[in-house]
């Protein structure tokens, strides 16, 4: 089966679960740009409870393409989000193991937002030892071909996980809180679950 899904910062689990059930993935990259989505942001534990963190862009019209929209020039947000993400899991089982390669790829001189977004879900999509064909799309379709699934814009960051049905949350260690919190990005399950984090992501797809 394929799937056609628009490309987002560090994604959320439920991005995951739903990646996990196919193995040919369209990026789309010619949708006009959505501001406030997941797009530029992400959802962290942290000791303050759940933050999102935002990366900073140049375009905001909403008429303006995705694989256009550059990242602001500066190193202060990236400053921002790699403290964030330390402060936040360094004392988490698998900091150590996951933390320099992100790091790197977050450092790295990105200029565009898709560019930043791509090596960031490869570098993700390796870790849960998912490796479906990816590939970008080369022009927006109003409609896809039958037998793909067009889940563009389906997991909205205003929305919440429980209106859909993609993902149903298992719960596992996290490093701040006795309550567990659901829907955060990857990194919180990479970082605290480790090698356990494919099978974590395949156990909490939705079941009818």
């Amino acid at each position: 089966m394929d799937l056609l899904i628009d490309l987002h910062y560090l994604p959320c689990l439920e991005y995951f679960t739903v990646l996990k059930q196919f193995n040919s993935v369209e990026l789309e990259q010619h949708e006009h740009y959505i501001k406030q989505s997941y797009r530029n942001r992400c959802l962290i534990n942290t000791a303050q409870g759940a933050q999102m963190l935002v990366v900073p862009v140049t375009h905001k019209s909403g008429k303006t393409i995705l694989k256009d929209v550059r990242l602001e020039d500066s190193v202060r947000w990236k400053n921002n989000h790699w403290r964030t993400i330390e402060s936040a899991y360094r004392k988490a089982p698998y900091y150590e193991h996951y933390a320099e390669d992100l790091n790197k790829i977050l450092y790295k001189p990105h200029v565009f937002l898709v560019d930043l977004n791509f090596e960031l879900l490869s570098f993700c999509l390796k870790s849960i030892r998912h490796q479906p064909e990816v590939t970008v799309s080369m022009s927006y379709r109003q409609t896809v071909a039958p037998g793909c699934h067009d889940l563009r814009s389906a997991i909205q960051a205003k929305i919440p996980y429980s209106a859909r049905k993609y993902y149903s949350p298992i719960p596992y260690y996290q490093v701040f809180g006795n309550q567990f919190v659901p829907g955060l990005s990857i990194v919180d399950l990479l970082f605290c679950a480790g090698p356990l984090a494919g099978s974590i992501l395949a156990a909490s797809q939705y079941k009818e």
